[in-house]
């Protein structure tokens, strides 16, 4: 019984080789692939400002103690202007040693500690884009000596977003019918389709400050992109 049985798992092993290589010479069905891009632009309805107070004293203790009162009214001042608490957020505390270095007669040179810098650096959301400069403004003159930063956005892109999927896919059709009709074939249905998007990119568009005294502040556009790889069957159904 045995021996009856290994011609014919001989014999089986010899039709799956011999499948395999059929196998591996299917090709896929030939398709068209394009890339399609669109975007869609926004006017800013909100600021993130990045606002620092560093102070800095011969001990982490004391350099501690004048930043807590100096951020402590720039976040009162902040409330007071409006900003309401779920949009002011600490982004750090940072507390560096300063090192001087120090040489001496006999050529050593030593670092020594001379004084220790504590930072302190908030986040606060604008939700008035005309109030940004006055916001500026009123933070330096309550101690704010670094940061600055701003970043425009908006509170719900969806719309825009949309609008950047929708042109970018038309764009994709387009170079897919413009390269079938080139080819001498058939455009088929959409086989695969996925959406790369990015965030927004800053551009021009007039904006102004209207507190007087405040610092000039332009807030552009927000132009959200969309890009979809699309690949599409050649005469299809």
């Amino acid at each position: 019984m045995i021996r009856a049985a290994l011609p014919l798992a001989f014999a089986g092993a010899l039709s799956l080789a011999a499948a395999l290589p059929a196998v591996a010479q299917q090709q896929p069905a030939p398709r068209i692939l394009v890339t399609g891009e669109g975007e869609a632009s926004l006017k800013p309805d909100l600021a993130m400002v990045s606002l620092s107070v560093m102070r800095e004293a011969e001990s982490a203790r004391q350099a501690m103690d004048a930043n807590n009162e100096a951020m402590a009214a720039v976040i009162a001042a902040m409330k007071e202007a409006g900003i309401a608490d779920r949009d002011l957020q600490t982004a750090g505390i940072q507390i560096h040693p300063r090192y001087e270095s120090r040489s001496y007669d006999d050529g050593r040179q030593t670092s020594e500690i001379v004084a220790y810098q504590v930072t302190n650096t908030l986040s606060v959301r604008v939700r008035e884009i005309d109030r940004v400069g006055e916001v500026l403004d009123r933070a330096v003159t309550l101690g704010v000596n670094q940061g600055g930063g701003i970043a425009f956005g908006n509170d719900d892109p969806s719309a825009a977003i949309t609008e950047a999927r929708k042109a970018a896919v038309a764009d994709a059709l387009a170079k897919a019918r413009t390269l079938a009709e080139a080819a001498g074939v058939a455009l088929g249905p959409v086989v695969e389709i996925n959406e790369q998007n990015s965030g927004p990119s800053p551009m021009p568009f007039k904006a102004r400050a209207e507190a007087m005294g405040a610092a000039p502040v332009e807030a552009g556009e927000n132009t959200y992109t969309v890009q979809v790889n699309m690949s599409f069957a050649i005469g299809g159904e």
